[in-house]
């Protein structure tokens, strides 16, 4: 019984691409959020504080 050791070099750059790709929809997403007034992110469930430190957490 054989086991593999590392993943295969196109799985690697696919799960980069991949999670790449879901940091950039998630600034996106977080963005539109904080175009919206403070009534409507509380209806949501956000709060405007949470989302600035989700926003400043992907540039550190």
């Amino acid at each position: 019984m054989t086991t593999r050791a590392k993943s295969g070099f196109f799985k690697s750059a696919f799960n980069a691409f991949v999670e790449a790709r879901q940091r950039q929809a998630e600034r996106y997403v977080t963005g539109a959020l904080l175009a919206l007034d403070d009534k409507t992110l509380k209806a949501g469930g956000y709060s405007r504080e949470e989302l600035s430190k989700r926003s400043r957490a992907y540039f550190i």
